[in-house]
Formats: C-alpha cells, sequence, structure tokens
C-alpha cells in the first residue's frame, strides 16, 4: 500500500497580506484559520465579525468565508484535508480527529463565531499553534507524531469551545429553557456517538442525574422521537457521509459505529434509507 504523503493530509500555511485571495480549497475537510496579528472582518451566511489579532475561526468543508482585510495581516491557516478517509493513511490520530471534528460540526449550538473565548484556552491554543509551527519548521526526529499529538490536544479544546454551555452536572429537567435542555441531550449523543456504552438510555439518564423513564418520556415528548431511534438516526447520517466522502468499507465502518457487523449494518440501513449501503453509493455516482 502507498503511503499518503503527511501533507498532503494535514497542510500548514502561514502568511501576511493586505488583501484575501481565497486558497484553493479543494479536498478540505477541516479548516482553522488563526489571526496572529492584524485587523479585518470576516462574514459567513450572512453574519459578519470584526477579527482581531488572537482570534480563531473554524470552518468546516462546505463552509466559504469571505475574508476583508483592514489593516496587513499574519494569517495562519491549518487545513485537514478529505484525504483523512483515504485507506491509504496509516496514522493512529485519524480516527480521533475524525471523531472530534464532527463533534465540532454537529453540534446543536455551533454558529459562525470566534472559535475559542476562554482567555486560558486560547493561551493554551496559541502555545500550541507556536511549537506546532516550529516542530513543523526544524522537522527533527519524530516531529510528525509530535505535530499529530498536538494537534489532537488543539482539536479537543477547539471541541470545548464549541459552546461556552457545558454538559449539565445538575437535574435535566431544572434547566430553565427547554430548548437548551434537548441542545444539551443531543450534545452528550453527538460526542459519544462512537461510545455504545455511553449511549444507552440508563448511563445517559445517569449523567444528567434523571431515571431512564424520565429521560425517555421527556425525549419522546419534546422531540416525538424516541431516544434509541434518534441515536440510530444520527449514527446512519454518519454512515451516509462515510460511504459518499471516504474509502471506508461498508464493514469498517459498521466496526466503527458500533453496528454489529456489516449484515447488521445493511439490514439496519436499508430499513430506513430504502437501499444498501453500497447501492446507496453507486445511486450517489460512486462505485
Amino acid at each position: 500500500m502507498i503511503l499518503l504523503n503527511w501533507q498532503e493530509i494535514f497542510f500548514i500555511n502561514r502568511f501576511t497580506t493586505s488583501r484575501w485571495d481565497m486558497p484553493d480549497r479543494d479536498e478540505v475537510y477541516f479548516e482553522m484559520i488563526f489571526i496572529e496579528e492584524g485587523s479585518g472582518r470576516i462574514s459567513l451566511n450572512g453574519k459578519t465579525i470584526n477579527y482581531k489579532s488572537r482570534d480563531i475561526f473554524i470552518f468546516s468543508k462546505d463552509e466559504l468565508p469571505d475574508v476583508k482585510i483592514y489593516e496587513t495581516t499574519t494569517f495562519i491557516v491549518y487545513r485537514l484535508t478529505q484525504l483523512m478517509f483515504s485507506s491509504k493513511i496509516n496514522l493512529t490520530e485519524r480516527q480521533y480527529w475524525l471523531r472530534r471534528c464532527e463533534y465540532i460540526f454537529n453540534h446543536p449550538k455551533r454558529t459562525f463565531d470566534v472559535a475559542v473565548r476562554k482567555m486560558e484556552d486560547l493561551d493554551l491554543v496559541w502555545r500550541i499553534i507556536f511549537f506546532i509551527n516550529k516542530e513543523n519548521t526544524k522537522k527533527e526526529q519524530y516531529y510528525l507524531e509530535i505535530i499529530a499529538n498536538m494537534l489532537s490536544t488543539l482539536l479537543s479544546v477547539l471541541a470545548r469551545n464549541v459552546t461556552d454551555t457545558q454538559f449539565s452536572k445538575e437535574l435535566l429537567l431544572k434547566t430553565a429553557n427547554k430548548n437548551e435542555r434537548i441542545d444539551e441531550i443531543y450534545a452528550y449523543i453527538r460526542y459519544n456517538i462512537y461510545d455504545s456504552k455511553k449511549l444507552k438510555i440508563a448511563s445517559i439518564a445517569k449523567h444528567f442525574h434523571i431515571t431512564s423513564s424520565t429521560l425517555s418520556n421527556y425525549f419522546k415528548k419534546e422531540t416525538g422521537n424516541s431516544l434509541h431511534n434518534y441515536i440510530l438516526l444520527y449514527k446512519l447520517d454518519i454512515v451516509k457521509d462515510r460511504l459518499l466522502n471516504s474509502e471506508f468499507t461498508v464493514s469498517q465502518i459498521a466496526i466503527q459505529l458500533g453496528f454489529t457487523d456489516e449484515s447488521h449494518l445493511t439490514r439496519i440501513f436499508k430499513k430506513y434509507c430504502d437501499s444498501t449501503p453500497k447501492q446507496y453509493k453507486l445511486d450517489h455516482g460512486y462505485e
């Protein structure tokens, strides 16, 4: 098997400019833009934010920011590419990166805004950036492994800052706003989607300090969907994305998401999506 070059998976670019020229975003899966110094504005989906030194922004493959520079700006751009999904990659951190990215993108409270607000986390992020750039420049022994580990830490900090609201440690039903209560449940599920034990109704209820029946009844009442069904449908959404955007086999995807085997996933997928996973790929132009 021919292994992909590291730079094809994780792209680093630092540059100073007074005019933003949209870089080629082919194959981009996750993009992080760090403002080292300078000022301007970034717009996305009708919302505009004035940026300043040390601000951080994150974008998915489908989000195309419009950048206007007021004061000459030094940008640091990190990109994880679609090639992370390739079977040609032998990188232990890959699964971790994918899961953190999915959590960030799919968090119910995620909106376009600066990615890190907590001062302690902001200081930590910029220290990580400093050492990643240092390792990438010097390229000494084990530098790729060191960068991979630091990137994992960086993604964890970004995931922690997706929302200012942390998982509730109080009674869920005492939360003031019912939308916030449901968002707490959604966030917990999406964070733990690869951990079957933590997705059990009893485990979720224990996390929120309520009984299983109270949790199930409340979720059904507020969403019209059972908790079990919501978890399953969310997994199937991930399956669809992996089928169309990765080289993972159906068997590999099944293992990743806690299905018993390929036949189990195929049976469930056909029941809810009216086709088998392989047929789904063919229907969308993939062989």
